[in-house]
């Protein structure tokens, strides 16, 4: 509860800095995809970080998709159909994402649902699950299904559409596992504004809530993150730096990530659901293997996983299942002390993952200040024992929410990303896991003239290197096309067993073309290499942006302009002038490319520390095999242009200027590249939007089949409530005896339909059916709604017309003087009493000499017309009485004089302030039985200005309709 309530009153102050930018926004959302289970969050203007519920009110949905012959179902529903039908139902779709059919997790999932058939694609080699001939469906197709599904309840949450997204992914996807994400969501129709990590989107929403916290003393936070298919551990630095457009501000960063890809409270599930088949077996009620019953099984698993969650919390629970095969009950005690002997070895992997980060970020336990538990499965009581005794803390940090924190951090990302809000900002950077390289042979001439292939490697991005990041690798020794490999660097991090589920540990194969080309056709200029750019954008994909020919030629630098027409040029710049071309740098990222620096002969960690040093300090501009990283000539061009830096060109470059110096010119130019991919082959365009096809086919048929389910229904229903009213009093009362056993024959007939026809007819037969039938009752209904409006409507009109008599009669007794209302609006308000009481009592006497069985002549419209119509007479003379101001009365010459014989013993000082309206001698001036005019005798102005009517109250009195506008226009 304190956990709850602290990210309630953290939100209230997230409402300042969550604003959307234009009246146009639109909402953003999150998904936090785990192997199980998802939670989803929206930001729209004015609701700032709050969790999707579900159909079902619950604030997570499994992550499973139902596929039956004619149906679709999400979540509980399918969840539901597993125990039944397990074959029509698929979940835990990570684990399949970017394999290949002969990956050893491919094969460890066939052991986990053998009631699925899993065949291999001939194209890309990945898998596909074969449910028949018409239904096969590949993992991204069906986690497209789950993706579209999850945003189908953010926008009836969010009650507007969504389109952007950024969705969780594991720490530990490659490259091959995050494409196929963003392929699930592109067939999905999702725009994905970024894939981020779970733990950093967990980071996130802990830093944003503790930002008052953070400063500039590094702190080194770590998040156990043990869900149901993993577990990660991410070591975070929380620090305040400098930026160059926002100033101070929070920035986190990965600094280490451990990981192992099988531990996970799944594992322990099926490990208590094989325990319990095999006490089943062991009471011999059955001569059948429960275990080959894949019903059997699927209803002990659900049960392990209520047992699991009970003995979290108790010494003991006894499980029970009904009917688990054969119609045979099964029941059985199990101890929390037999569920952690049959885990042991699960736990005792439970502290690798934190020495594998503490590795990765070179630091050690004390650095830590706090190890935090995120995921389900750490609320095991063994988890949190063998955990905290492998940290060395007093404790285990518990102050987030294990379940939503990825969900919340990940969708605060999302509104920074996105253009339609404004976020204080909180910078994030991210870290590769998986080094890369880029791998190529060239010819090296030896001693004896002897030209040789040689294999040479250059690190692109170092283990745990940050990220979104640009990179620019230089080849110098190629004039001609030629073809280089881009792979996974150095993985002895790695178990034998995660390489086995890593899969191929080759990237792409690039093949350059068109590169002799432009070395002919620029023959004379000189060559500054092949420069290719890599780009590793902010979901931790790598990109090859694009590989260009360099070259540099020589020419004459025109004459300069004047000091005079440059310090001209220069405050014209400064005051919004400036060059009408954008700069070469407008569109690029603030993290600039980097050219990564050639082999510097040695290999190892110390070789590769260094040269992440040189990539943090952003001063590696190297790149050429063969030439220094510092060219002689490339600094003299930079020194010559000190203009660029500063406002006028200091005198030391005057002689040059005299001399007119040659300028270098450099010249680009694109070259073509061919990729070939070896980890897993991406779908085609065609094959994508033949996917996509095939998914929005499948939900425009749900869609239809809810539409024709509500038709149905609608029918069903109308047809029995209407054979219930037709029996009642009120209904009976305005139909002939004829016209009720033929509408109580249709109906007869319709539900005979239904039996037999109805359940087989198509949406537009119901709906016509549906239609038919309303129109038969619709006049019946008719008068009996107008016969229960009838009451409340006649009274309402008697009274108000009581009380208009009433009123009317009050204001002709008003004295002449006194009298704010004129004889029109009087005369008005009595036309319309008159009017509405022959009205009402000659129709109430039409209708009561009028069969009920025919339409009535006495409308509930009409009735509410002639209501309105003198309520606003009435509203009008109210509004008047209420800001009318009284007349000021006469004074006597009496009382005048004795007011002039008690103002003569006024003090001097008194008569001074005395207002000259007051004094005896212009009141024995005034004519009689006039009174002064009101305003100047008015000591109280703000009395005053109150009982006047405002302007505003004015011409809304005279829009009153009527008449009357006519009346106040005489008295303005």
């Amino acid at each position: 509860m304190a956990v709850r309530i602290g990210t309630l009153v953290a939100l209230s102050s997230l409402l300042v800095v969550l604003l959307p930018s234009s009246t146009e926004s639109v909402a953003v959302m999150s998904v936090d995809l785990g192997s199980e289970w998802m939670k989803m969050a929206i930001v729209k203007p004015g609701v700032p970080m709050e969790i999707v519920l579900n159909r079902e009110s619950r604030r997570k949905t499994p992550a499973v998709v139902c596929l039956k012959d004619n149906e679709r179902l999400f979540g509980d529903s399918a969840l539901g159909v597993s125990v039944k039908i397990p074959k029509t139902v698929y979940r835990h779709l990570q684990s399949l994402l970017g394999k290949k059919r002969d990956n050893v997790q491919v094969k460890v999932y066939e052991k986990r649902f053998p009631e699925h058939q899993l065949q291999a694609d001939p194209v890309r080699g990945t898998v596909y699950f074969n449910s028949s001939q018409e239904m096969r469906y590949s993992p991204e197709e069906l986690l497209a299904m789950v993706l579209n599904y999850s945003r189908g309840l953010a926008q009836d949450f969010a009650e507007q559409p969504i389109k952007d997204a950024v969705i969780t992914v594991p720490a530990f996807f490659n490259q091959a596992e995050r494409r196929a994400v963003l392929h699930a969501a592109q067939m999905a129709g999702l725009k994905v504004l970024q894939l981020i990590n779970d733990n950093t989107a967990v980071a996130l929403n802990y830093g944003v809530f503790r930002r008052k916290d953070i400063d500039g003393t590094p702190k080194n936070i770590m998040f156990y993150d043990m869900g149901s298919g993993s577990t990660t551990a991410t070591i975070v630095t929380y620090q305040t730096v400098k930026t160059k457009d926002f100033g101070t501000q929070p920035q986190l960063q990965i600094q280490g990530v451990g990981f192992d890809r099988t531990l996970g409270g799944f594992e322990m599930d099926l490990r208590l659901r094989d325990y319990l088949a095999k006490l089943f077996n062991e009471q011999k009620k059955s001569p059948k293997d429960v275990r080959e019953n894949h019903r059997a099984m699927a209803k002990l698993l659900k049960e392990a996983q209520r047992l699991k969650t009970v003995l979290s919390a108790n010494a003991d629970f006894m499980a029970q299942v009904e009917g688990l095969m054969d119609d045979i009950d099964f029941k059985a005690k199990v101890t929390r002390a037999e569920f952690e002997d049959l885990c042991a070895d699960l736990f005792e992997r439970v502290p690798g993952p934190v020495l594998e980060a503490l590795t990765a970020a070179e630091l050690k336990l004390e650095d830590l200040e706090q190890v935090i538990l995120v995921g389900g499965a750490t609320r095991v009581p063994k988890v949190q024992e063998v955990l905290l005794k492998a940290v060395g803390k007093e404790e285990l940090g518990k102050n987030i929410n294990a379940d939503e924190a990825a969900a919340l951090g990940a969708v605060y990302q999302a509104a920074a990303l996105s253009k339609a809000f404004k976020v204080k900002p909180f910078l994030v950077r991210d870290a590769a896991i998986f080094p890369i390289q880029v791998e190529f042979n060239r010819e090296v001439e030896e001693e004896e003239g002897i030209k040789v292939l040689k294999h040479s490697k250059r690190i692109l991005f170092q283990r745990m290197a940050p990220y979104p990041q640009r990179k620019v690798i230089t080849f110098n020794r190629y004039t001609d096309d030629f073809t280089f490999n881009i792979n996974y660097g150095d993985l002895s991090f790695l178990s034998q067993e995660d390489l086995s589920i890593f899969g191929s540990l080759n990237l792409t194969t690039v093949k350059l073309s068109g590169v002799g080309e432009s070395f002919q056709k620029h023959a004379d200029a000189e060559s500054k290499g092949i420069k290719a750019h890599f780009n590793m954008d902010e979901s931790g994909v790598l990109l090859l942006d694009r590989v260009e020919s360099v070259f540099e030629t020589i020419v004459e630098e025109k004459e300069e302009e004047s000091t005079l027409t440059k310090l001209g040029n220069t405050i014209s710049t400064l005051f919004g002038g400036g060059s009408s071309e954008p700069s070469p740098n407008a569109t690029e990222p603030v993290q600039e490319e980097e050219e990564v620096p050639p082999e510097s002969g040695k290999e190892g960690s110390a070789g590769q520390k260094d040269q992440e040093n040189q990539t943090k300090d952003g001063s590696s501009k190297g790149g050429d095999e063969e030439k220094s990283p510092e060219n002689p000539e490339d600094t003299a061009t930079r020194t010559q242009a000190p203009e660029e830096k500063g406002g006028e060109k200091p005198e030391s470059v005057e002689p040059e200027k005299k001399a007119k110096p040659q300028k270098r010119t450099k010249i680009s130019e694109d070259v073509s590249l061919e990729l070939v991919l070896h980890d897993v082959v991406d779908p085609t365009a065609e094959e994508l939007l033949s996917s996509r096809q095939k998914l929005q086919d499948l939900t425009n048929r749900d869609l239809a089949k809810q539409e024709r389910e509500k038709v149905l229904n609608s029918l069903e229903a109308f047809i029995f409530e209407t054979q219930d009213k037709l029996h009642q009093e009120d209904h009976q009362q305005v139909m002939t005896e004829e016209e009720l056993q033929q509408i109580l024959g249709q109906l007869r007939e319709a539900s005979d339909w239904m039996d037999e026809d109805g359940y087989r007819a198509g949406t537009k037969e119901l709906k016509e059916k549906l239609s038919q039938l309303r129109g038969l009752c619709r006049d019946v209904f008719f008068r009996v709604d107008e016969r229960r409006k009838w009451p409340e409507l006649l009274g309402a009109l008697d009274s108000l017309l009581n009380t208009s008599a009433f009123f009317l009669r009050g204001a002709r007794l008003i004295p002449d003087d006194d009298q704010i209302f004129t004889e029109v609006e009087l005369n008005m308000l009595e036309k319309v009493i008159n009017e509405t009481t022959t009205w009402k009592n000659e129709t109430v006497a039409e209708q009561e000499n009028r069969s009920p069985h025919l339409r009535p002549v006495l409308l509930s419209r009409d009735i509410e017309s002639k209501l309105a119509l003198l309520q606003r007479e009435m509203n009008y003379l109210l509004n008047k009485a209420k800001f009318a101001k009284p007349k000021a009365k006469a004074k006597a010459k009496n009382e005048t004089g004795t007011d002039a014989d008690s103002k003569a013993n006024a003090t001097a000082e008194e008569e001074k302030l005395a207002p000259p309206t007051q004094t005896a001698e212009s009141s024995e001036e005034q004519p009689p039985g006039e009174a002064p005019p009101t305003e100047e005798s008015a000591p109280d102005t703000a009395s005053d200005s109150q009982s006047q009517p405002s302007e505003e109250t004015i011409s809304k009195e005279s829009s009153d309709g009527g008449a009357h506008g006519n009346h106040v226009e005489d008295e303005l």
